[in-house]
């Protein structure tokens, strides 16, 4: 790797100082809209623009394990896996229309919240303890670790450091509450995107060089013809890497369990929008829809483009670590080239993926704490400030307990993106169905979502060790099984959180249809007139589908 140039410190500087001292400007001026302290920290209610909740969405959920680890996946499978962000794009559109106005109307604020208003304390109480575990042990910890990995590698910094570094902004940010965060994070969009867009062009660019060409446009298409398989976006059953991408399941299966999940039932992603009106949420998430279509030119074009370079040699060892093949290095590899400046912005880009992660996570694990743990359980007559000042000390004690366990997780050996998705994975398609048929189904009772939230995590359990106890052989002609290559058959990721979430469907329907009426169970306000939309969000929807459509229909 080359070090950073003098040039390139003084680029970073600039971008810490702006964000910062950004930062410290909106904190001092920010004035309260609701008249309750706890909650202009905690959800800036009323203060956040449709602009700023849509980056603020982006920026929260882009973070080294995309740069990094979807980047090499791109490298390794190629833009097929860019069904993540561009699913995600569908995805926000339908928790704009169906799930913001429910939460709104019944004036929700967390999701552990939703669950004691809907079925009771029990499924509250026990659901935001296990997203306090969640977001501690799995995210932060991925989050911040992936994140001083890349920060090192491509700095030539102390690993720790990095951590403490990046763990220290990220509670500077933190502390002056989501407002703060918001407006921040529009500056840390921007660093993202330009940073990620210069990284493509120089992909492509050298792409064009060693084909002989120059521009662009010219790599571009030199690209497409010399890593055509590449760019597949729904992948055959004879493909190595259908156990990861299970053909149609990642448009019309598991891969919605995944997003509508993340997108729509999680306390990190809606916290941004719960505090402001219904036009102007949805008018932020659908801003972030359109964010998201550039994701996969930021981040898995550049992947794909390490794969042709090092095809010709042009890389030389730069992606193999003690001889062996090493996808994940595909960004960092790249990011090496940049010339002076640019690798400032770009690494730039990087930092505020991290920051702006990390501090959407502490400030959502500090929310679910103070609000449906202190108060609820603990000191229901605390004060504002006592409210704002527990929400601090909580966002400065996960911190540090992020930068103390994130060592010992594994979490490189695992590869980030994958961490994650197979942590959250065997939880997601209960959560999801509890919420959907909170939502939706009145007769819905709390002994069918404790039953969610427990039978979920057991179905999952159970599927994923199975191939060890039988052959699953007999599943393969209908395509709910594949040889993982080493003879043994498995089903897919994706399929098996499908499975899971009919089971708990089925499960949470008998059990509410046979079992004693609760009275703890209410249903929520929620009726058609919640899900109309203006001519506005109608088109922009619209022209989403039909971008989606045509990127499909052109690389099926």
């Amino acid at each position: 790797m080359t070090s950073f140039s003098t040039l390139d410190t003084f680029v970073f500087l600039v971008y810490f100082v702006v964000v910062a001292g950004y930062g410290l400007w909106v904190y001092r001026r920010k004035k309260s809209s609701s008249g309750r302290e706890s909650h202009d920290y905690f959800l800036a209610e009323g203060s956040l623009t449709w602009w700023a909740i849509g980056a603020s969405l982006i920026a929260s959920n882009i973070s080294a394990e995309q740069f990094i680890g979807m980047s090499g996946s791109g490298y390794r499978i190629g833009m097929a896996i860019a069904v993540y962000e561009l699913m995600a794009a569908a995805t926000l559109v339908i928790v704009a229309v169906f799930f913001m106005p429910v939460y709104l109307k019944n004036h929700i604020y967390t999701m552990p919240q939703f669950l004691e208003q809907r079925y009771g304390k029990a499924v509250a109480t026990t659901m935001a303890l296990f997203w306090l575990g969640l977001y501690v042990v799995v995210n932060l910890t991925s989050i911040l670790y992936l994140g001083a990995i890349a920060i090192a590698s491509i700095a030539g910094l102390n690993l720790f450091a990095c951590m403490i570094f990046l763990a220290a902004f990220a509670v500077v940010i933190t502390l002056g509450g989501m407002k703060v965060i918001g407006y921040t994070d529009v500056i840390q969009v921007l660093c993202l995107i330009v940073g990620g867009l210069v990284t493509t062009v120089l992909a492509l660019e050298l792409v064009a060089t060693i084909s002989g060409g120059k521009g662009v446009l010219h790599g571009a298409t030199s690209l497409f013809h010399s890593a055509r398989d590449h760019f597949d976006m729904v992948l055959a059953r004879g493909n190595p890497n259908y156990m990861d991408l299970p053909g149609l399941s990642t448009l019309i299966g598991g891969m919605w369990i995944v997003n509508l999940n993340y997108w729509g039932c999680n306390q990190y992603i809606t916290q941004r929008a719960l505090g402001a009106s219904l036009p102007t949420a949805r008018k932020g998430l659908l801003f972030a829809a359109f964010l998201k279509l550039l994701m996969p030119v930021i981040i898995v074009l550049p992947g794909i483009a390490a794969f042709a370079l090092d095809k010709s040699g042009a890389l030389g060892d730069a992606m193999r670590v003690g001889g062996e093949l090493n996808p994940d290095r595909a960004y960092p590899t790249l990011l090496a080239l940049l010339p002076a400046g640019l690798k400032g912005v770009a690494f730039a880009a990087l930092t505020a993926a991290v920051v702006a992660s990390l501090a959407g996570k502490a400030n959502s694990i500090a929310t679910i704490f103070t609000l449906d743990i202190y108060k609820k359980r603990f000191h229901p007559e605390a004060s504002e400030k006592k409210m704002v000042w527990i929400g601090r000390v909580t966002v400065v004690v996960a911190m540090a307990l992020a930068v103390i366990i994130a060592p010992m997780m594994g979490i490189d050996k695992k590869g980030g993106f994958q961490y994650i998705q197979e942590y959250t994975g065997f939880v997601s398609p209960g959560i999801l169905a509890m919420f959907l048929l909170g939502f939706f189904w009145k007769r819905t009772t709390a002994a069918a979502a404790m039953f969610a939230t427990i039978g979920g995590l057991v179905f999952s359990i159970v599927l994923k060790f199975l191939p060890e106890m039988m052959d699953l052989r007999f599943l393969a002609p209908i395509g709910f099984a594949v040889d993982n290559g080493s003879g043994v058959y498995e089903i897919p990721f994706l399929d098996r959180m499908l499975i899971v979430f009919a089971l708990v469907v089925a499960g949470m329907a008998l059990i509410s249809t046979m079992g004693r009426k609760d009275g703890s169970a209410k249903r929520m306000i929620v009726d058609r007139s919640l899900f109309r939309v203006d001519g506005g969000f109608a088109l922009g929807s619209a022209v989403i589908c039909v971008m989606l459509a045509a990127i499909y229909g052109a690389w099926w």
